[in-house]
């Protein structure tokens, strides 16, 4: 597949699961609009980034940092680079000078080191913290929300820091009830700790 085909196959791409927003929100009630669409880029050339970009495509998750440097270096300032998987402290520096949010906050002192890294460089940065609703060992997060509530208003109290919410990660199965459980549990860890 030559370049052009490459560039029209993602803009096709984009628009089908466009369509698949507006009809999923659609049958439960919600407008398409408040829904934003993360195309995940990692381990993607920056050639598809930038086809993704010409398409309409601003959001992009990433989950090694190196990599997100790298591509984000070559897009206009409208991109907006979440990192999406676990961020060790030592790499705080590289995310707080590209990332918009880190949405896998699992430990107080990679806030606090990503907080200090953002004022060094004047920019704040988003923050999700990660919850282990599954409890399977290989994922990373808090246990629950009474983990998260000692820590609340030290998360709260970091500057060059927003926190947004919380996520998760669901079981990785094919059980539909089980997936729903993660998310479920989650809606109420938020419930409680808002």
């Amino acid at each position: 597949m030559n370049a052009a085909e490459r560039i029209e196959e993602i803009s096709r791409n984009i628009e089908l699961v466009r369509e698949k927003i507006e009809n999923a929100a659609a049958r439960c009630g919600r407008k398409a609009s408040d829904i934003d669409l993360m195309a995940v880029s990692k381990t993607k050339p920056v050639e598809d980034v930038i086809a993704a970009y010409d398409a309409g495509q601003r959001l992009f998750g990433e989950n090694r940092i190196n990599e997100a440097e790298r591509k984000f270096a070559e897009l206009p300032d409208d991109a907006e680079l979440h990192m999406i998987g676990h961020l060790q402290r030592n790499k705080a520096a590289a995310a707080a000078r590209c990332a918009a949010c880190v949405q896998s906050i699992d430990k107080f002192s990679t806030a606090a080191e990503l907080s200090r890294r953002a004022a060094a460089v004047g920019r704040s940065v988003d923050i999700l913290i990660e919850i282990n609703t599954s409890g399977e060992l290989s994922k990373g997060g808090y246990a629950g929300p009474e983990q998260v509530r000692a820590d609340l208003e030290s998360y709260l109290g970091l500057p060059n820091i927003r926190l947004r919410g919380l996520m998760t990660m669901a079981a990785f199965t094919d059980d539909r009830d089980e997936i729903r459980r993660s998310f479920s549990a989650l809606r109420s860890y938020f419930e409680l700790l808002n």
